[in-house]
């Protein structure tokens, strides 16, 4: 900036050291002008210009002044280095020229006193040399000891300092070696006697495995699963006012094919009509069953037949529960572990009046409703046969999801007990 000649001379004074007034300064420079006279022009305040104006300068007059002085160091250090490097090389050259003639009279290869020193001590040929008495010492020294260490060892006396620790070693083992004799003779009495219980418990393990498979087989689990839906077809009949009997073991007109015989309203007068019962637990072709229940219906003169099976997976091949077939067989699905008998409930029902239908001698019945109402249950049996499976899939997931759960909350407990571990040292 170019100050113009002012009408009265200009004033500048620092306010508390944190600001700078100006009083009576004029400016002519160019730029500057230009600028204050566009802002003027836009109607735009043109102090704030000259304020940047100012501390932009005075940055640029700063980092200015601070170089300058950074060269001037600079060239002032190199000077005196030149001169410290000079006067270092001519002191190192005449300190050089005073040492070498020392350093040759003490470490000389031929004639120096250290190369003396270290012929006379450490030559082989010198009786003085270090080594050659550093051997003759510990020879002697080696000598003594093992005399002194013989004759102390091999004195039974006083004299030996391990003789008493030598008798109590022997005495201690001798009785160790009882002891563990004595040890080992009772662990093999226990081992035997363990030996024969284990034996024992094989072969009743192996007794309760034979039992378990040939109850698999069939005959036993037959047998369970036949009395179970004899006890829930009885539970059925009386509330019906039927009679229930259970016939497995009874022979019928030639064979025991059959297992509970049903008759409808017996309990209170003469039959309307018979319903007989199979309980299979093994799976039959579907031309198998069908031959079964046609056995079942003439060995026990019965009007309709029911196989019941305990799973789904017990039925025969392209196979559906509670669908008829012929028009007097029917498949019924009965888990007495399961705790619902709606399935042979509904089996127990559908017999009933496809025989009571089929004989039309009940007044007052009318036949179209009862085989409207029948099919209208079987649509809701399959809803509730789809909400079953449903609710399966929904279980399997949820346990599935539990599993989960607790496989992610294992690994927090492992990465929580890390942390414990990495946080022990500072503890």
């Amino acid at each position: 900036m170019e100050a113009a000649t002012p009408l009265r001379p200009p004033h500048v004074r620092t306010i508390g050291g944190e600001r700078v007034a100006v009083d009576g300064l004029l400016v002519d420079d160019e730029t500057t002008v230009r600028l204050v006279r566009e802002r003027e022009e836009a109607g735009e305040d043109a102090v704030g210009l000259l304020i940047d104006a100012v501390e932009i300068g005075a940055r640029v007059l700063d980092r200015e002044q601070t170089g300058a002085h950074a060269e001037y160091v600079r060239a002032e250090f190199e000077k005196v280095s030149r001169e410290v490097e000079h006067a270092f090389g001519d002191r190192a050259k005449v300190a050089a020229e005073e040492l070498e003639p020392k350093l040759e009279e003490v470490f000389g290869p031929e004639n120096g006193h250290l190369a003396k020193a270290l012929e006379r001590l450490f030559s082989d040929g010198s009786s003085d040399a270090v080594q050659n008495r550093v051997r003759e010492l510990v020879g002697e020294v080696m000598t003594r000891s093992r005399e002194d260490l013989l004759k102390q060892f091999s004195a039974a006396d006083g004299q030996n300092p391990l003789a008493d620790f030598k008798a109590g070693t022997i005495a201690a083992l001798n009785r160790a070696s009882e002891a563990q004799n004595d040890h080992m003779r009772a662990m093999l009495e226990k081992l035997a006697a363990l030996e024969k219980e284990l034996q024992g418990l094989r072969d009743e393990r192996s007794k309760q495995l034979e039992l378990a498979e040939e109850r698999e087989r069939g005959t036993a689990k037959g047998r369970d699963f036949e009395e179970a839906v004899a006890d829930a077809v009885e539970v059925l009949a009386a509330a019906q006012g039927d009679d229930c009997d259970a016939v497995g073991d009874v022979k019928g007109t030639t064979r025991k094919t059959g297992d509970v015989v049903v008759g409808i309203e017996a309990a209170r007068g003469p039959a309307r009509g018979r319903i007989v019962f199979e309980a299979k637990t093994a799976r039959l072709s579907k031309p198998e069953a069908t031959r079964e229940l046609d056995r079942g219906r003439i060995e026990r003169e019965a009007d309709y037949a029911v196989l019941v099976v305990p799973d789904e997976g017990k039925l025969p091949a392209r196979t559906e529960p509670l669908r008829e077939y012929n028009g007097d067989k029917l498949l019924a699905v009965y888990d007495p572990d399961g705790g619902s008998t709606l399935g042979l409930e509904m089996a127990y029902r559908l017999a009933r009046a496809r025989v009571v239908m089929a004989r039309g001698s009940g007044e007052g019945v009318d036949l179209p409703a009862v085989a409207e109402t029948v099919e209208r249950a079987l649509g809701a049996m399959e809803e509730v046969r789809s909400i079953k499976q449903k609710l399966t899939g929904a279980r399997t997931s949820i346990d599935a999801a539990d599993d989960l759960l607790e496989t992610m909350a294992t690994t927090v407990r492992c990465h929580l007990a890390r942390i414990d571990e990495l946080l022990a040292p500072a503890d």
